[in-house]
C-alpha cells in the first residue's frame, strides 16, 4: 500500500511538472534590448542643409575627389571640402552641413548628396557660393533599415514615416513575454539587422554607395539598387529601385560594368545599357564587410571579419572575373582588419586597418608581392589619383607620391 501511495504521489508530481513546463513554453518572458527611435519634424530636418565654415572633424568617413578639391564625409554630419591645389599644403575652405549623410558625387559642378531619404543636389561652381539646387523628397524610404547596434529589435509604433525623421535611438531594457514556437520570430517585427574617370565626373574610393557612369547616378542603400537619370543635372529623375540582396556596402564602376560589394558575395550588373542594369553573376564569399575594385580582368575585394562584419578572420580575395557570368577565386591573402583599397598600374593599396597601408606589386597576379608597408597608421580608404595617392585614416588625409618604384609620403593634414 505505501508503494501504491508513493507511485500515486510521483506521478502527480510529474504531472504538475508537465503542466508548469506547457505553460512555461506557451509564454516565455526575456529582457530584451529595445531601440525607441528619437524623431525631429521633416521639414524641420530638410530646413537643416547650410554651408558653413571650415570645422574640426568628428569621424572621418569616405572620400571623393573632383578637381583641385578633395571631398571627406563627417559621418551623419556633412561633407568637408578642402582645397588640394598643392599637395603639400592642403587648405580646408568649407563645411556643406548635410544631415544623415554618408555619400556624394560630383558631375559638371553639380554636387549630389543623400540626406536620409532624400537626394540633395548642389551647384558648386563657385565654392564661395555653394547652393542647394535640388531636392528629390523620398527617394531613399530604407535609409534608416539597420537595427542600432545592442537591440533585439526597434519599437516603432509611434514613429510617423510621413511627417517625421529617426535622428537616433534611446536604448531601453524591457521585459517582453512572447508565445514560444517554431515560428514566433516569423511574427516578430524586426528591421533588417568605385573609381570613377569620365571627363566631368570625381573619383570615389572604394567604400562609396555612389557612382556616376554617362549621364546616370548609381545607388546602392543595404539591400537595393537605384538608378537616377541626371543629364540634366539640376532636375535628376529616379528611373528604378530594385531589389539585389542582402547586407549591399559599395559600388564599383568599370568598362559597362558595375561591382557590387556585399557582406556574403560580389554581385556583378551590366550597364551596357546604363538606364537599366542587368544581373550577370553573384560571386559568394565568407562573411564579412566587403568593397571591391576591378583592373582589367581581376577583382580585389578586401572581406573585414569581427564586430558586425560577420567571420572573425579577415582576408583579400583575387578573383577572375573575365568571364561576368561565372567569377572565380584564384587566390586569398590573410589581412588583419582591411577597410578599403585602390589600384593603380601594377599597385594594389590594401587600407590594413590598425595594421597600416600595404602596397602589393600586381604584375604576376594572382601572385601578389608585398613591397611596402606603411605601418603604424589607422587606415581607412584611398583613392590613386594619376600623380598622388589619397589616404584617409585616423581623422587626418595622408598623400603618397609615386616615384618609379617607390611610394613616397608627401605631406599629412590633420581634420581635428
Amino acid at each position: 500500500m505505501r508503494f501504491f501511495y508513493s507511485l500515486i504521489t510521483l506521478l502527480l508530481l510529474a504531472l504538475m511538472a508537465l503542466f508548469t513546463s506547457c505553460e512555461k513554453d506557451a509564454t516565455e518572458e526575456e529582457f530584451y534590448n529595445v531601440a525607441v527611435p528619437v524623431v525631429q519634424p521633416i521639414e524641420e530636418f530638410r530646413a537643416m542643409v547650410k554651408i558653413s565654415e571650415p570645422r574640426a572633424i568628428s569621424e572621418a568617413g569616405k572620400i571623393y575627389t573632383y578637381g583641385d578639391y578633395v571631398f571627406i564625409n563627417d559621418d551623419q554630419k556633412g561633407v568637408h571640402i578642402i582645397d588640394n591645389s598643392d599637395h603639400r599644403a592642403p587648405v580646408k575652405i568649407k563645411f556643406l552641413e548635410i544631415p544623415q549623410n554618408t555619400d556624394i558625387a560630383v558631375k559638371d559642378n553639380m554636387l549630389f548628396a543623400n540626406s536620409a531619404m532624400d537626394l540633395v543636389v548642389f551647384d558648386i561652381s563657385d565654392m564661395n557660393n555653394m547652393k542647394e539646387e535640388e531636392r528629390l523628397k523620398n527617394v531613399f524610404p530604407n535609409h534608416n533599415s539597420r537595427i542600432p547596434a545592442g537591440a533585439s529589435f526597434v519599437d516603432s509604433d509611434n514613429f510617423n514615416a510621413e511627417t517625421e525623421v529617426v535622428v537616433g535611438y534611446v536604448m531601453e531594457t524591457r521585459k517582453i513575454e512572447m508565445a514560444s514556437g517554431p515560428d514566433v520570430w516569423d511574427r516578430v517585427s524586426f528591421e533588417s539587422s568605385g573609381a570613377n574617370s569620365a571627363g566631368g565626373t570625381g573619383t570615389g574610393g572604394s567604400l562609396a554607395r555612389f557612382n556616376i557612369h554617362q549621364d546616370f547616378l548609381y545607388v546602392v542603400d543595404q539591400n537595393h539598387l537605384s538608378v537616377f537619370n541626371i543629364a540634366g543635372l539640376t532636375n535628376p529623375e529616379l528611373l528604378k529601385t530594385e531589389w539585389v540582396g542582402p547586407d549591399i556596402e559599395t559600388i564599383f564602376y568599370i568598362e559597362d560594368h558595375l561591382y557590387l560589394g556585399s557582406s556574403s558575395g560580389m554581385y556583378i550588373y551590366s550597364v551596357e545599357d546604363p538606364a537599366s542594369p542587368q544581373y550577370r553573376s553573384m560571386f559568394s564569399h565568407i562573411l564579412g564587410c566587403d568593397p571591391v575594385v576591378v583592373k582589367d580582368d581581376i577583382a580585389y575585394v578586401t572581406i573585414r571579419g569581427g564586430n558586425a562584419c560577420g567571420q572573425e578572420w579577415s582576408q583579400l580575395d583575387v578573383i577572375d572575373v573575365a568571364d561576368k557570368s561565372n567569377p572565380k577565386l584564384l587566390e586569398t591573402y590573410p589581412m588583419e582588419n582591411p577597410y578599403g583599397l585602390g589600384v593603380k598600374d601594377d599597385w594594389l593599396f590594401v587600407c590594413d586597418g590598425i595594421a597600416g597601408l600595404k602596397i602589393y606589386d600586381t604584375k604576376n597576379t594572382p601572385n601578389l608581392e608585398l613591397i611596402d608597408h606603411f605601418q603604424e597608421i589607422n587606415t581607412y580608404d584611398v583613392i590613386p589619383l594619376e600623380d598622388v595617392l589619397l589616404m584617409v585614416g585616423d581623422n587626418t588625409l595622408y598623400q603618397y607620391t609615386y616615384k618609379g618604384n617607390e611610394i613616397n609620403l608627401l605631406s599629412t593634414f590633420s581634420l581635428n
